[in-house]
């Protein structure tokens, strides 16, 4: 592919040889890497008329870099960069043009480079957490549901719209919502994002300033952390128990907080469910010191075991609470479309803030999900989700169980995307993380994600993105890690 034609050629500027000019232009551009090794140039006709110079210029400047290496022609083609640039570049040091001494980072980006975020391709492997199956109903569905918004293309499409999302979709999701999750809300309290993080993001942009302070879930959600983190925000660690946030702890600890982060259906990493009294007690809390509470349910269509756990929100008289949901995880993270319900006291903020960031939501993306969610589509695909997810997990679990039931303690969640299994021993689960990755397949250790808490070693596993059949191989894949910390794998 060459990009030569539409490169921003600039016109040779007067008091230096116009060849010269045409000629360092080009040259620069490949230095550069804007024009990659074989990519076409332009014709000399059409590069002439587009510096307004002479084509006699333009042909003497590609003679020059002809016969320095940097070009070559094709006899009734045209002239092309060179494919082989060895000779006349060193394609190991990059080119860059002359700099002054380096700004001193602020803060914010003090922060985020202390980010160490996992690689992309570490999502590819067995037990990855986060990701999602679809069968061939739901890409067919998906599929048609495509087509037709295609087909219509409608007017909104090319032109900018709400930023809080196409009216029709947030009427389609404040539905779901009441029905499915308890949430009270209406569709104008409804702004559809990127997905939960994008969402967090928007709420810490409107709602925090640098110092202020703000709980935490400890252990917790590591890209929430390092938000708020890079936003300057004062971090409380609240731990938490197997009733979910300490309530008491968070008090004690900054009973004035501005904020505080919670995932009471299914706490990140634990897996554990707020109780109904701390519940309550954390929404009090949020009234008395005129808190907000940013509840994230970030995997609340899969439930496998009793009734729906209703929202924490539902139960918020106060408007309390900024509710924040995906349908990245009930379909698959590629989508991107994410919807928080904002308090109508916060509503023009959030949607403002929105705007400001990311301007709107893709409008055939949302178009798409319309389709698919009117036609029946979401909620089937959620059913068979839920069969098809947990006969996952119990496969997953009981793998675990009889293969190293001697190492781990296997916790089978009644809800979410992932369970937890903790060594017995209560050894380093770094290290098994790490062997793990060498034989193929992505366990997390929890310790990490422990900030004053005393941690205890465990490993996340990620059961939805794989089918059944794999589960059993990829346990044995973990046993031999096992093994090699204790020098006896396989080989």
């Amino acid at each position: 592919m060459s990009w030569s034609e539409i490169y921003p050629w600039q016109a040779p500027r007067s008091g230096g040889p116009v060849i010269r000019q045409v000629y360092d232009q080009v040259r620069d551009a490949i230095h550069t890497g804007a024009l990659k090794p074989g990519g076409r140039l332009p014709s000399s006709r059409d590069l002439a008329q587009r510096l307004g110079v002479s084509r006699a210029s333009v042909v003497a400047a590609y003679d020059l870099l002809l016969a320095e290496g940097y070009a070559e022609g094709r006899p009734g083609s045209g002239t092309y960069v060179c494919g082989d640039l060895s000779g006349v570049l060193d394609l190991k040091t990059p080119y860059r043009l002359a700099a002054g001494p380096a700004p001193e980072a602020p803060p914010g980006l003090r922060a985020l480079e202390a980010v160490s975020l996992p690689p992309a391709a570490a999502g590819e492997r067995l037990f990855s957490n986060g990701r999602t199956l679809m069968d061939a109903r739901a890409l067919d569905a998906w599929a048609a549901s495509t087509r037709r918004a295609l087909r219509t293309l409608e007017p909104v499409h090319f032109g900018y719209s709400d930023p809080r999302g196409e009216p029709r979709l947030r009427a389609v999701v404040a539905d779901y919502l009441r029905a499915a999750r308890g949430v009270v809300c209406e569709p104008d309290q409804v702004i559809i994002t990127a997905g939960a993080q994008h969402a967090v993001d928007i709420a810490v942009r409107v709602l925090l300033q640098p110092g202020d302070p703000v709980w935490m879930e400890d252990p917790g959600y590591q890209p929430t952390w390092h938000a708020l983190s890079a936003a300057g925000a004062e971090l409380h660690a609240v731990p938490v128990d197997r009733a979910g946030l300490d309530v008491s702890a968070g008090v004690a600890a900054a009973p004035g907080a501005r904020l505080a982060f919670v995932t009471p259906s299914h706490q990140y990493p634990l897996g554990v469910t707020l109780s109904m009294g701390r519940r309550l007690e954390l929404l009090a809390w949020a009234r008395e010191a005129g808190a907000w509470i940013v509840e994230d349910d970030y995997s609340s269509e899969f439930r496998y075991a009793g009734p729906p756990l209703a929202a924490l929100q539902g139960l918020d008289g106060g408007e309390r609470v900024i509710y924040v949901g995906t349908l990245n995880k009930a379909l698959f993270p590629g989508l991107r479309l994410g919807y928080m319900v904002a308090p109508r006291p916060l509503a023009g903020a959030l949607a403002k803030a929105r705007q400001l960031t990311d301007r709107q939501p893709p409008t055939l993306t949302q178009a798409v999900m319309l389709d698919f969610m009117e036609s029946g589509q979401f909620a089937a695909h959620i059913r068979r989700r839920r069969l098809a997810y947990r006969t996952q997990r119990d496969v997953l679990a009981e793998a675990l169980t009889a293969r190293l039931g001697d190492r781990l303690e296997v916790d089978v969640p009644d809800q979410g995307m992932h369970l937890m299994a903790f060594l017995k021993d209560g050894g380093d689960d770094v290290a098994v993380q790490d062997a793990a990755a060498g034989r193929g397949v992505t366990v997390r250790a929890i310790s990490p994600l422990y900030r004053t808490a005393r941690a205890r070693p465990g490993l996340l596993l990620g059961f939805t993105g794989f089918p059944a059949r794999s589960m059993a191989g990829g346990v044995a894949k973990l046993a031999d890690a096992f093994g090699d910390l204790d020098g006896r794998g396989s080989r």
